[in-house]
């Protein structure tokens, strides 16, 4: 019988004598001689799993979504609320900025050019959630919008027709809450050469004097002038204060040499009254 010399002393190791019991068999674990299942080797590199498509209103909240919006798909694609919201940035508690823009945009009936004429007093007023830094937030961009149609009619431009010259004026005027009156001077080729302000008013009329009107056009030497005041009331028909300065005014240019082009009412919603075009110059 073969013994493992690891249980047993040699027979000069000082441990002789002792006794050493082998192990039961019933102490002894069971061997699980059952082969283990085979395994599939793994890949050095596993295949890269595609990333879902981004779903960016449900990473933002309401008041970044206008951004998110302009940035994929551009500013053109925003409406007038959300590119208000866009420019204020955020709203209140409990209420998001283009819920906001939205509202603020339906109490002027869903018009810039009414909003146009507000005053930073006003909004504050009558808007929970615009202060002082909103409400200039929201006319400067009035104002830059107002500068920018300025912008496209360069001096030089030619005025053939009422509606040219409407256009060219009409960013300058038909958001005042008060009557002004401008004139514009030009020369032999009907082309601008400057637009100057006559006077400014109140709410039903303003200063019409024949000498400041025709002193711009004699100091630039202009061959010809457009008269314009706004109506704030929007009503085209003009009044009799209206025809008469018309009339001393055409009077006084012949008189100059100087060519009274047209007269033109301003009003709101690219609407205008032009005396030429009625036959009344």
């Amino acid at each position: 019988m073969i013994t493992d010399k690891s249980y047993l002393p040699e027979e000069n190791d000082s441990t002789a004598g002792e006794r050493f019991d082998a192990p039961s068999l019933n102490t002894i674990p069971a061997l699980n001689l059952t082969p283990a299942p085979e395994t599939t080797q793994v890949e050095d590199k596993e295949e890269e799993a595609k990333p879902e498509p981004t779903n960016l209103l449900s990473i933002t909240t309401s008041d970044e979504r206008p951004r998110e919006k302009a940035l994929v798909h551009g500013l053109s694609t925003l409406t007038d609320a959300e590119l208000l919201a866009v420019i204020l940035g955020s709203g209140t508690a409990g209420e998001d900025v283009v819920t906001m823009c939205r509202n603020l945009l339906a109490d002027n009936d869903n018009k810039l050019y009414k909003l146009a004429r507000k005053d930073v007093r006003y909004l504050q007023k009558n808007y929970k959630g615009i202060g002082q830094v909103k409400a200039l937030q929201i006319l400067a961009t009035v104002e830059l919008s107002r500068r920018y149609q300025h912008e496209k009619f360069d001096e030089g431009t030619r005025i053939m027709t009422s509606l040219d010259a409407f256009e060219y004026m009409r960013s300058r005027m038909e958001h005042l809450s008060h009557e002004e009156m401008w004139v514009m001077l030009l020369d032999g080729r009907k082309a601008v050469k400057s637009v100057e302000c006559i006077s400014k008013g109140g709410t039903t009329a303003t200063i019409g004097d024949v000498k400041m009107i025709l002193r711009p056009a004699l100091l630039n030497l202009a061959q010809a002038i457009v008269l314009f005041h706004n109506h704030p009331s929007d009503s085209l028909s003009p009044s009799s204060l209206d025809n008469r300065l018309t009339e001393h005014v055409r009077d006084a240019c012949r008189a100059m040499d100087i060519i009274l082009l047209d007269h033109i009412i301003v009003c709101r919603g690219s609407r205008y009254y032009s005396y030429s075009d009625n036959g009344k110059l």
